[in-house]
């Protein structure tokens, strides 16, 4: 039997990654690529190498119909215990180039990691990343997000993004068209694949910003509960609260849900405590959710986006508010 057999619905994109050289996998849990480590396999996960090889694979993708999610470093993801039937893209290591550009700009492909995007930018002497030091996604994901901690957030430093359409062209946004917001871009809501970004930076000594990294590290050290798998925090901040203060307030600390558990360090964290499942996570962030709704009237949006089918007593409503 062919390590291909069974897969022919995949032959197009298995050609397409053979010629640019792409690494690809079949069944590939995908416990592996998230920072809450649960999810089943994907059935074809591909790594392209280009945006070139990213474009071929996802036409051939397209004429076959053939349903795909793109994921970056997995560190805002929740997939289901199902897995995902269909084609897993991940853009990471192999698509993780920064280049100076002159002026205080960069450009960086989408697969960089933040932490590996932070360091290049502290050793060429330019400031305002600082802020996003020790956060587990790459560029690409923390730009369609508009990751933001301590003060600073992508908006305050990105000038423009490259990407595929929903039909394999590129393009770019700059400018207002990137429709900036508290953890939201226009990539949001998918139809296109961030590709790199470019990124205007402000010249400061070595040293100078390395210590403002450093500070932001140790105080995400201090608060967050970084000894367990995570997505970091669960819930977007609601207008006039935060999220972690009204999980408190409610009672819900070291709450859990089969391996599933708010951590008991900081209420804004779900955590993997003991071999969870994603049904666990999922339960755990809808009774959370329901329980602040009741006591404070606040309602609760996920950060966190989920990939495949929802377990039986899952609600869509909660993955798209």
């Amino acid at each position: 039997m062919s390590e291909t057999e069974g897969f022919a619905v995949f032959d197009a994109v298995l050609k397409a990654a053979r010629r640019h050289g792409v690494r690809w996998e079949t069944d590939y849990p995908m416990r592996k690529l998230t920072t809450f480590r649960t999810g089943g396999p994907a059935s074809l996960l591909v790594q392209p190498n280009s945006e070139g090889a990213l474009q071929d694979i996802l036409q051939a993708a397209l004429s076959e119909n053939i349903p795909y999610c793109v994921i970056g470093n997995g560190s805002n993801l929740l997939v289901s215990d199902e897995g995902f039937c269909g084609l897993v893209i991940r853009i990471g290591a192999e698509m993780s180039g920064i280049e100076e550009l002159g002026g205080g700009r960069l450009r960086v492909e989408a697969g960089a990691s933040m932490s590996t995007l932070c360091n290049a930018a502290c050793k060429l002497g330019l400031s305002g990343l600082e802020f996003a030091f020790g956060i587990p996604g790459t560029a690409g994901g923390a730009a369609v997000m508009n990751a933001g901690a301590y003060g600073g957030e992508m908006r305050d430093v990105l000038l423009s993004c490259d990407h595929l359409d929903s039909r394999g062209n590129p393009g770019a946004f700059t400018g207002e068209a990137l429709d900036l917001s508290y953890r939201h871009s226009a990539y949001s809501a998918g139809g296109y694949i961030l590709t790199a970004l470019t990124l205007r930076l402000m010249p400061d000594s070595t040293q100078a910003i390395r210590a403002r990294m450093e500070e932001n590290l140790r105080r995400r050290k201090e608060k967050q509960p970084l000894d367990f798998p995570s997505a970091g925090s669960t819930f977007k901040r609601p207008e006039g609260h935060f999220a972690g203060a009204l999980i408190e307030q409610c009672g819900l600390k070291g709450c859990r849900i089969g391996g599933a558990q708010v951590s008991e360090k900081h209420a804004g964290f779900i955590i993997n405590a003991q071999e969870a499942t994603s049904a666990d996570i999922a339960a755990l962030i809808a009774f959370v959710r329901q329980r602040v709704l009741e006591e404070t009237g606040v309602l609760l949006s996920p950060e966190v986006k989920w990939i495949g089918p929802l377990p039986e007593s899952g609600d869509a409503a909660l993955w798209n508010s």
